[in-house]
Parts: structure tokens; C-alpha cells; sequence
């Protein structure tokens, strides 16, 4: 049964979708940029600090499931300059075990939501 998951330590949506949905145990998340939820404001100061945000933002929506980085098992990046990918790669690192990392890819593309430089989505399964 589809679950909607919401949480306000996690950006809003800006659009018509929401941040999670739950179905049995699968976690979908919306693909996240980095707004701060505390105050609605992007966080662009440079790609490393932008990325910690996209996956503090991931955090809470996986919290609020429930969950953690440790049962996500397949995550989307999107990049708007593939140049940034080191330093993402750095930050998104940073929250998975090596041995236990999810699968993932990282696309580039033309321009993201807000003109953002990176955006994260996650699945998860409980």
C-alpha cells in the first residue's frame, strides 16, 4: 500500500509530487536539491558544501522512513557540470560503508530544478 512520507526537516516539494513515497518495504525518494528547510534558501555556496545538503536533506527523509543510508540500495545523480564529480563523489562517500555502498549511477545533464548544480534520488528497502 502506497504511503506518502513527509517531513519538515527535509525541503517541501515546489512542485506537484512528494519527498517519499513508502510501498511495503520500498523507499522512493524525489529526487532532492539543496534547499535548506529551515529557511527555504538554496545553498549554492560551493558544490562540496551544496552536496552535503542534497544528502542531509536524503537523511531526514530516509529518518523519517524509518531508515538509513544503510538501506538504500540504489541511488540517481544528477550533475549539471560532470567536472563537479570528484567533489560529489567525496560528500556522497562520506555517507555509505565502501563494502556496503548502493548501486547507483551519475548522469549529466543540461540544467537541473533551480538551476542547482546536483540532485540526489534514493531507494531504499526496509
Amino acid at each position: 500500500m502506497k504511503k506518502i512520507v513527509t517531513t519538515t526537516k527535509a525541503p517541501a516539494p515546489i512542485g506537484p509530487y512528494n519527498q517519499a513515497i513508502l510501498n511495503g518495504n520500498m523507499l522512493y525518494t524525489s529526487g532532492q536539491i539543496a534547499i535548506n528547510p529551515e529557511n527555504g534558501e538554496l545553498v549554492l555556496d560551493d558544490i562540496k558544501t551544496e552536496a552535503e545538503q542534497v544528502m542531509q536533506n536524503l537523511k531526514a527523509i530516509l529518518e523519517e522512513a524509518e531508515m538509513s543510508f544503510e538501506n538504500v540500495i540504489k541511488t540517481t545523480i544528477f550533475l549539471s557540470d560532470m567536472n563537479n564529480f570528484a567533489l560529489v563523489n567525496e560528500v556522497y562517500g562520506s555517507y555509505f560503508n565502501e563494502d556496503t555502498a548502493p548501486a547507483r549511477e551519475t548522469v549529466a545533464v543540461a540544467a537541473l530544478p533551480k538551476f542547482v548544480n546536483v540532485e540526489i534520488s534514493v531507494i531504499a528497502v526496509k
